[in-house]
This record gives C-alpha cells, sequence and structure tokens, in this order.
C-alpha cells in the first residue's frame, strides 16, 4: 500500500490540517515540559545548596578538625554541594540546548505550515473561478482541475508530508538528547554517593576514643592510701612552738594530697597556664607555640612579598607606588617582634612544664621506694624550702609574691591565641585558568575549581583561598571569579 498523502488523501484537507495543527501543539507542550523540568532541577539544585550551606559549619573548631565523624559530616556536605553543581549542569543543558531549540523550530514549522495552507487555499480559489467559467471555457476548466488535483496538490501535500516527517524525527531526537543529558551526569552522581558511603564507613569511634583521653588526660596519679597513726597510747605533749609548727606541716601535707579535688579559681587564667593540671598545661602551651609559629610563618611570608613588590614598584614606577607600602611593611615587623617575643615567653613556660613533669615523676619514684612512712617524711616535708612546696603541677606555692605576680599579669596573649580558628569563608570563586603554585604560600588549581575565599585582595593582585581545612593558599585575582557572600560584603573592613 502506497503511502503518499498526495494521492491518498487528496480529498482530506481539514483532516490534514487538524492533524498537523495537533502535531505543533504536541511539540509545543513538550517543549514546555522540558523548561519545566529544567526548572525543577534548578530549585532542587538550589535547595540541596542550601542545606549544605545551612549545616556546614561557620567557624571551623579545633576539635571538628580531630573527630573522625565531624570530618565524615564535612565531606558529605561537600559531596552534597557537589550534586548541587551536577544539577544545575544538568539544568543548564535542557534550557540552552533543547528547550530553545525545540521553540525555535516550533516556529519555523508554524510559518511553513501558513505558507502550505495559504497556498491551498490560493489554488482551491483558483479551481473555484475556473469552475464559474465552464460554460464558456470548459476545456480550460478540465484542464485547470487536471493540474489542480494531480499536479499542483500532490506537491502541496508531499511538502507536508515531508514537514510531519522532519517534526516526528526532531521530537525522537530531542528526546535522545534528553536522556543523553541526563545519563552524562549520572557516573559523577553515583560517585558523589559513593564517596558519601566511604566517607560515613570511614568513622572510627575507638580512634574517637582515644582522641577524648589525649585531650583531657591530666597527668595526675590516684590518690594513695591513709597513713594509719596510733592513738593507743597515752602520751603527754605540751603544747610548744615546735608542736604548733609540726601541726601546720601535717595539715599542709593533708592540704597538698588533696589538692587535685580542689575547686579552681574562678578568677581570670594566667598567661603561662599554671592553672593546668601538668599535662593539660604542657599541651596547651606546646599547641599555642605550634599557632605562633605558623602566625610567625604566614607574617615572614607577607613581609617577603610586599618586600617584592616594592622592588617591582621600585623598578616600574607606573605599577605603583613603592611608598605606600611602608606603613604595611611596619606593621608585619611590629607583628614579628611582637610574635617572637611571645613565642619564647612561651618556650620558657613550656621548658618548666616539662622540668616540673619531670620532677613530679622523680618524686613519684623515690615516694614508691620509700621503706617505712614514719616520722622521717614528716621531717622531709618540715625542711622542704617553701619554694618546693608546691602542687603537683606547679600553680600552688607558698611564695606570696610570686603569687601575687601571676595574678596581677595580664591574659591578653590568652584573648588572642587560646581559641585560635582558621579564618572563616566569605565567599567562593571559580578558577578560570589554571594556576600552578610553585612560591611558597601559593596554592596550585585547575580550570573551573571550585574554592572558598577567606580574604580578598589587599591591592596586591592576591587573593586568599581554602581547598579544604588543611589547603589553604594565595592565587592570582585576576585567575578567579569571585562571589562574596551578601553578609560579608558588609563586614569586610581593609586591614
Amino acid at each position: 500500500m502506497s503511502c503518499n498523502w498526495g494521492t491518498e488523501l487528496w480529498d482530506q484537507f481539514d483532516n490534514l490540517e487538524k492533524h498537523t495543527s495537533w502535531g505543533i501543539d504536541f511539540l509545543e507542550r513538550y517543549t514546555k515540559f522540558v523548561k519545566e523540568r529544567a526548572d525543577i532541577e534548578l530549585s532542587y539544585a538550589k535547595q540541596i545548596r542550601s542545606l549544605s550551606k545551612k549545616y556546614h559549619p561557620k567557624r571551623s573548631r579545633e576539635d571538628e578538625s580531630r573527630y573522625t565523624w565531624c570530618l565524615s559530616f564535612a565531606a558529605t556536605l561537600q559531596q552534597l554541594n557537589e550534586l548541587a553543581v551536577q544539577r544545575e549542569e544538568l539544568a543548564e543543558n535542557l534550557n540552552s540546548q533543547i528547550a530553545c531549540e525545540l521553540t525555535r523550530y516550533t516556529q519555523e514549522l508554524k510559518t511553513e505550515r501558513k505558507t502550505a495552507r495559504q497556498t491551498a487555499q490560493q489554488k482551491q480559489q483558483a479551481a473555484e473561478e475556473s469552475r464559474k467559467d465552464y460554460v464558456t471555457s470548459l476545456n480550460q476548466f478540465n484542464q485547470d482541475q487536471h493540474q489542480h488535483y494531480h499536479t499542483l496538490v500532490p506537491v502541496i501535500y508531499q511538502r507536508i508530508q515531508d514537514m510531519e516527517e522532519r517534526r516526528i524525527e526532531r521530537i525522537g531526537e530531542a528526546m535522545r538528547s534528553s536522556a543523553e543529558a541526563e545519563r552524562k551526569v549520572l557516573p559523577v552522581v553515583r560517585r558523589c554517593l559513593d564517596a558519601m558511603m566511604d566517607a560515613a564507613e570511614s568513622i572510627q569511634p575507638r580512634k574517637d576514643t582515644r582522641q577524648v583521653v589525649e585531650v583531657y588526660k591530666s597527668g595526675f596519679d590516684p590518690p594513695g592510701d591513709v597513713e594509719f597513726e596510733d592513738y593507743s597510747a597515752t602520751m603527754r605533749r605540751s603544747i610548744s612552738e615546735s608542736s604548733y609548727l609540726d601541726n601546720r606541716t601535717e595539715g599542709r601535707r593533708h592540704s597538698r594530697k588533696l589538692w587535685p579535688f580542689l575547686r579552681k579559681n574562678k578568677g581570670s587564667s594566667p598567661a603561662d597556664c599554671s592553672h593546668l593540671p601538668p599535662e593539660q598545661r604542657r599541651k596547651k602551651l606546646q599547641s599555642r607555640i605550634n599557632s605562633m609559629n605558623q602566625e610567625i610563618q604566614r607574617e615572614r611570608e607577607q613581609r617577603d612579598a610586599l618586600l617584592k613588590m616594592r622592588e617591582v614598584y621600585e623598578r616600574s614606577p607606573q605599577m605603583g607606588d613603592a611608598s605606600s607600602l611602608e606603613p604595611r611593611l611596619e606593621e608585619v615587623k611590629q607583628n614579628l617582634m611582637r610574635l617572637e617575643e611571645e613565642l619564647r615567653r612561651n618556650q620558657v613556660w613550656l621548658s618548666d612544664a616539662d622540668s616540673r613533669l619531670c620532677d613530679h615523676s622523680s618524686s613519684r619514684q623515690n615516694n614508691s621506694t620509700a621503706t617505712t612512712p614514719g616520722s622521717s617524711s614528716l621531717k622531709h616535708l618540715d625542711n622542704r624550702s617553701p619554694a618546693s612546696r608546691e602542687s603537683p603541677d606547679g600553680s600552688y606555692t607558698e611564695d606570696h609574691s610570686a603569687e601575687l605576680h601571676f595574678k596581677s599579669r595580664s591574659s591578653e596573649f590568652d584573648d588572642d591565641f587560646d581559641d585560635e580558628e582558621p579564618l572563616p569563608s566569605i565567599g567562593t570563586c571559580k578558577s578560570l585558568y589554571p594556576f600552578q603554585g610553585q612560591n611558597e604560600g601559593t596554592l596550585s588549581m585547575v580550570e573551573g575549581e571550585l574554592l572558598s575565599v577567606v580574604e580578598e585582595d589587599k591591592g596586591d593582585g592576591w587573593t586568599r583561598v581554602r581547598r579544604n581545612l588543611e589547603e589553604e593558599g594565595y592565587v592570582p585575582t585576576s585567575y578567579i571569579k569571585v562571589f562574596l557572600d551578601s553578609s560579608a560584603k558588609g563586614a569586610m573592613t581593609y586591614i
């Protein structure tokens, strides 16, 4: 059976007109479906991104980089953010490559159908005019009629048929393109889900509980046995100055034994952390020294960068004024002097804490080797110098001058460094070009990589960014496109 609309459907013009109109309406409806799906994908990506941002910690705490379950949750949030990026890419492909193309093609079909319809109507009118002249021009009428039904109309209908076949083929191509666009993002989505599973499986409860022991271990020994004292013998002792002093010594001995259970002073903490147990004091001072070393290294890098920029400005004055860098250089030098002085003080305190720990360990060994805890031990306690009458961590002493000295010391250093945390993120950026960070303090990146911005460009052409909690550095400002948070724009001030 032949399939030619010109010969098989020569008298079904109205039905063909309805059918082609319905086909164009279907194409428009499918285009609308693609657009709405793209909007849904974009909205879903925004909600996923908002969820990841909502539960991402605003300021990283020291504890969160220590426990695996915190790192796992941070990795999950990072993968959710990557999932949102892939969904946004899918929505962009649906809008730009499919929906826009179908809209343009629908307009072309409407124009072509309108032209064909007008042509058919014109020929129909010509046939009617020829019919009116049938009486006078029958032969001409027959010729026109033959030409109309056997030549002109078949060509028009064949064009309509070709148009319909092209429309159906284009719909199939659009469906294949839509499925292919979604299939391209499935491997990335699968990798994101696998990374989430790996992050969840990397949680180690035993390691985290051991970390708690390392953080909160005080270093004190458990209290020993209470010595037996025999009061059955009837002895008369005169109340003299020596017995009074012996009683004071005995009371102090017991108070020193019970020192770990006394309440801590609620006043301001001393700068040398002498209010902490020995183990915690040593860890606190060591952590503070490490932080200051990192800060000194950053200040030195900033000083070297400013010196290099000043040399560039001196060689090429058109690039900038070298004298404008002097205030910043002076400020960096002052910061270095202050940090180095504080570092020396803390190193002295750390040495003192280590020596006290060694002394305390030696005293424990000596006490464990003693034969009889009799009057000789009390005599030893009475003969101790005032400087040696101290608590196990060295924070308590009967030297009143030293006590007043610690109370009057400013706690400015603790306020600056005790709770030091990484700089918060003030926005994001996308790398426009690849960059190889070969100098110290720079960070390498690839084209199209998303990074967190922690410090804006201060006029030297460099921006400070962070890839994760451990990778941070400077990249050229001209190599990235920065997207600052609205809340951070108003809060940023020039340093």
